[in-house]
């Protein structure tokens, strides 16, 4: 997955928006004026955080090398994901789906 498949995944669902409020560098996606996913657009390889279960968090950060603490987020509830060749894109979407919809129902309570 590169920076463009990402984003037109992310874009591709419900009320999501993009922006750039931490510089040109950092893309962030939202819904519902909401933060899901954060990529570095020029780091090499290209990583994103998104935000997990705290319990899956670990769980996937025992089981991924390429899944660490959330980098400059709540390590607790974010992880930052490297794409490095080792995740399929299907577990990169799965990562995203979770981190969205975590998003929606925090926004619904």
């Amino acid at each position: 997955m590169d920076i463009e498949l990402l984003r037109d995944y992310c874009l591709a669902k419900p009320a999501v928006e993009e922006c750039f409020p931490f510089g040109p560098d950092n893309l962030v996606f939202k819904v519902n004026g909401k933060m899901f996913l954060l990529a570095s657009i020029d780091q090499q390889p290209l990583q994103f955080n998104v935000k997990c279960d705290p319990e899956k968090a670990i769980e996937l950060r025992e089981q991924y090398p390429s899944i660490l603490p959330g980098y400059h987020m709540n390590k607790k509830l974010w992880n930052t994901v490297i794409i490095d060749g080792s995740l399929s894109t299907q577990q990169l979407k799965e990562f995203i789906d979770h981190s969205y919809e975590l998003v929606i129902k925090g926004k619904k309570k």
